[in-house]
């Protein structure tokens, strides 16, 4: 990701505003990244991939199909003794 200060940013906008549409810029302000511009569609991606809470009866049939399928991994067994048996 190409990263620029903001005084960078703030001089270049529009040459910056079309970079961000092909790929996110990270603005630093005091050498620290503080803000990211990204193409509005990039962003509505990543919005759409946001998790979500819902009831099990929300979700679809491939969800449920892997829930049904998901095994426990080896290493959780050190949490068994937390779980009444």
């Amino acid at each position: 990701m190409k990263s620029i200060s903001s005084a960078e940013f703030q001089k270049g906008f529009g040459r910056f505003r079309e970079v961000a549409q092909r790929e996110p810029i990270a603005i630093t302000a005091y050498g620290r990244e503080s803000l990211v511009l990204m193409s509005a569609e990039e962003y509505q991606r990543l919005k759409r991939l946001d998790r979500q809470a819902l009831y099990p009866w929300e979700l679809d049939a491939e969800s449920v199909a892997a829930l049904e399928h998901a095994e426990v991994p080896a290493e959780a067994a050190r949490f068994d003794d937390e779980v009444p048996g």
